[in-house]
C-alpha cells in the first residue's frame, strides 16, 4: 500500500514539474565598452622594467609614443612590428590613434611593454575582439625580468675566473 501512495506522489510530482519553466543556460557575459569622456580606452602595459600608458581612439593610424612617432622613437623595424601585432591580428590597421607615454627599460623591453597596453586599450574598445587577442597571448604579461645578481659571483650566475696560484 505504501508502494501505491509514493507512485500517485512521483505522479503528481511529474505533473508540478511538467508546469514549471526551466531556467535558460548562462552564456558568459560580453564585456562592457570602456571608454573615457573623450572616447579613448585607457590600458597599461607592462614589459621587464618598461611601463606604458596607453591611450587608443578611432583614427587615421597615427601612433605617438612619448609625443614622437612611432619611426622616431623605435628606430628598428623590428620593435615597430611588434608594436602593430595586435591590429594586424584584428584586420584594424590604420583605423585607431595610438597615443603612448612609456617609462624605464630598455627599448624592446617598451616594446613589448606598448604591445601589451596596446592589446589590453584595444579589447577594452571593442570587447568582441577579446578572444582572438587573448589567444594570440598578447594580453598575458610576459613576467620575465633579468635575474639578479648574487654575492661571490660576477654575475647572476657567473663566477669569477678561477686562479690556480
Amino acid at each position: 500500500m505504501a508502494e501505491e501512495q509514493t507512485m500517485t506522489d512521483l505522479k503528481d510530482l511529474g505533473g508540478a514539474v511538467e508546469g514549471t519553466v526551466a531556467p535558460a543556460t548562462p552564456t558568459a557575459p560580453l564585456r562592457e565598452k570602456i571608454v573615457d569622456k573623450q572616447g579613448r580606452a585607457y590600458a597599461t602595459g607592462r614589459r621587464k622594467d618598461a611601463v606604458a600608458r596607453v591611450w587608443v581612439k578611432p583614427g587615421t593610424g597615427k601612433i605617438t609614443i612619448n609625443g614622437r612617432d612611432q619611426e622616431v622613437y623605435f628606430a628598428r623595424p623590428t620593435l615597430r612590428l611588434v608594436i602593430n601585432q595586435p591590429f594586424g591580428l584584428t584586420e584594424r590597421v590604420g583605423q585607431y590613434d595610438v597615443v603612448a607615454t612609456v617609462k624605464g627599460g630598455g627599448l624592446s623591453g617598451q616594446a613589448g611593454a606598448v604591445l601589451h597596453g596596446i592589446a589590453q586599450a584595444l579589447t577594452r574598445f571593442e570587447p568582441a575582439l577579446r578572444s582572438p587577442v587573448k589567444a594570440a597571448g598578447f594580453l598575458t604579461r610576459d613576467s620575465r625580468a633579468v635575474e639578479r645578481k648574487k654575492y661571490g659571483k660576477a654575475k647572476a650566475r657567473r663566477s669569477f675566473q678561477f686562479s690556480k696560484r
